[in-house]
């Protein structure tokens, strides 16, 4: 067993080797969780014609993880009070490596959304349990470079599911998106069992709050079929999500009571009372959803339309990854001694800037034009997570940190899901908005014939001529689509520095550790 820390309040911190160790494994867990929403992503035209399926039916393969996920992330609380914390994040994870191993395995597309399902509903404590073991293995004054860690991981693998999405799709088996997680998720589970077995949380026989999991169940369920599923059936035209919509309104309001009034609510929501946490969780979540969208932004309009490939498309993206990885360690250091909300402010201002940079792009940009404002936004990367987590987490009790945990992860995870579905119907209608516009401005008058003209002389038909004329169109039109969303996003991320000021000055590390 651990020797009592000098505080008094539980096992000691560890040090060197095994800290080392055991952080990176925490880390790695986070790291396979995420990397899971986004690289079956990129896969799915893949996915769907290996299997014999259409495109339409593929995107259950997204749906289903991400309504099983949404619903157990919240439930981490409640589960890590009673069963402990290391155990159940241990179980999650052994039990996800399992379904992802029967992924890779799947036959039919009914047989993967079910292991999909299976997939996401065990995988739920994965993030707020490492998040939380990651803070309880640190000195409470180096919490920040436990957060820096977690942090790093959780931004970067976004944009590396779909640069490994692509790369296996083009090179190798669908099935490898999820095999791959086989040997990591087995060497995460051995080690942090190993290393922090005997230091597991105290355990409370906690009643199973019914009622308010079925409701949470039904909502949840409900709400990421309409964000997933919306697109496709031009929202609120299609029957299913109007009554889809219906039931997570109903579903939602009716959790909210129920959670606020039982004695023993599967989810608290009394962490709300926390200026900080309420705060700081709707800075992070709406930061988080304005990143998100744009992380999926810019690989579609670089896929769809400038005709790069799902892995070049994913290596534009990653100096922002090399940026963060690089800056985050000396970020950690310095935020025991920096406002956290400074730090918020770097982040956004830092993101904006990149958004603005972006709603410069043109059709004939290279490479390096398009790289640049990544760059910029790795700056950004290094600092956000750290910054929101620091200030909505202030002063919240260590018994309370796996619901709170939990909670934040959820919302940042349904802002996530909200952010994709808006982000994507908001480019198609814009650019059928510049379209229409630029088709009134050239019509077929001068512009129009002198092009026509042009094009002929160079040996195209009339048809031909006017086939280009109106790709050349649809490219411009999607180009100003997608400028008009970066400039958004800017504006966005401007006003978010002015919400994040709104919140207290997150305490410093108090106690005998703190003191040594």
């Amino acid at each position: 067993m651990a020797a009592p820390s000098s505080a008094g309040t539980g096992p000691a911190p560890l040090v060197g080797g095994s800290l080392a160790l055991t952080a990176f494994a925490l880390a790695l867990g986070t790291f396979m969780q995420v990397l899971d929403t986004t690289i079956a992503n990129v896969s799915l035209p893949t996915i769907a014609g290996n299997l014999g399926v259409s495109s339409d039916n593929s995107t259950w393969i997204v749906t289903a993880f991400a309504v099983a996920n949404g619903v157990a992330v919240p439930l981490t609380g409640w589960l890590m009070g009673r069963f402990g914390v290391v155990r159940t994040f241990c179980v999650s994870v052994f039990l996800f490596t399992i379904a992802s191993f029967l992924c890779g395995i799947a036959w039919d597309l009914p047989s993967l959304i079910g292991f999909r399902i299976l997939q996401g509903a065990v995988s739920g404590p994965m993030i707020p349990g490492s998040q939380a073991l990651l803070i309880a293995i640190f000195p409470v004054h180096k919490r920040s470079t436990a957060l820096g860690i977690w942090s790093m991981t959780t931004l970067v693998a976004p944009i590396m599911g779909p640069i490994l999405g692509g790369y296996i799709s083009d090179n190798y088996h669908w099935s490898w998106i999820f095999l791959i997680n086989v040997p990591f998720g087995m060497f995460c589970a051995f080690v942090c069992w190993n290393k922090l077995g005997k230091r597991d949380t105290p355990t409370r026989k906690l009643p199973i709050d019914q009622v308010g999991l079925i409701l949470l169940v039904i909502w949840v369920g409900a709400l990421q079929i309409v964000l997933d599923l919306g697109k496709n059936d031009d929202w609120f035209a299609a029957d299913r999500i109007v009554i889809a919509a219906v039931v997570a309104a109903i579903g939602f309001v009716g959790w909210i009571i129920w959670e606020l009034t039982d004695a023993n609510p599967a989810v608290n929501l009394s962490l709300f009372k926390s200026r900080n946490f309420t705060i700081g969780t709707i800075a992070f979540c709406l930061g988080y959803a304005v990143f998100f969208a744009n992380t999926l932004l810019l690989p579609l309009w670089l896929q769809t339309q400038l005709g790069y490939t799902a892995t070049w498309a994913g290596l534009v993206a990653a100096p922002s990854g090399a940026v963060a990885v690089i800056l985050t360690p000396f970020v950690a250091r310095l935020s025991g001694k920096i406002d956290a909300r400074i730090l918020a402010t770097v982040a956004f201002a830092s993101f904006g800037y990149s958004y603005y940079l972006r709603s410069g792009y043109t059709t004939g940009a290279s490479f390096y034009d398009l790289m640049l404002p990544l760059m910029v936004q790795g700056i950004a990367m290094s600092t956000f997570f750290l910054a929101m987590l620091t200030i909505s987490l202030d002063r919240i009790p260590a018994e309370r940190l796996p619901s709170a945990t939990g909670i934040s992860n959820f919302a940042r995870i349904t802002s996530g899901s909200f952010a994709a579905s808006i982000i994507t119907t908001a480019w198609d209608r814009r650019e059928t908005l510049h379209q229409s516009r630029l088709s009134e401005a050239i019509g077929t008058g001068s512009p129009y014939q002198m092009a026509q003209g042009a094009l002929t002389r160079m040996g195209l038909t009339d048809v031909q001529a006017a086939g280009a004329i109106t790709r050349q169109m649809v490219a411009q039109a999607y180009l100003l689509a997608s400028t008009d969303l970066f400039r958004v996003s800017a504006w966005l991320c401007l006003a978010m520095v002015i919400i994040v000021w709104f919140t207290r000055r997150a305490s410093p590390p108090q106690g005998p550790i703190a003191a040594d």
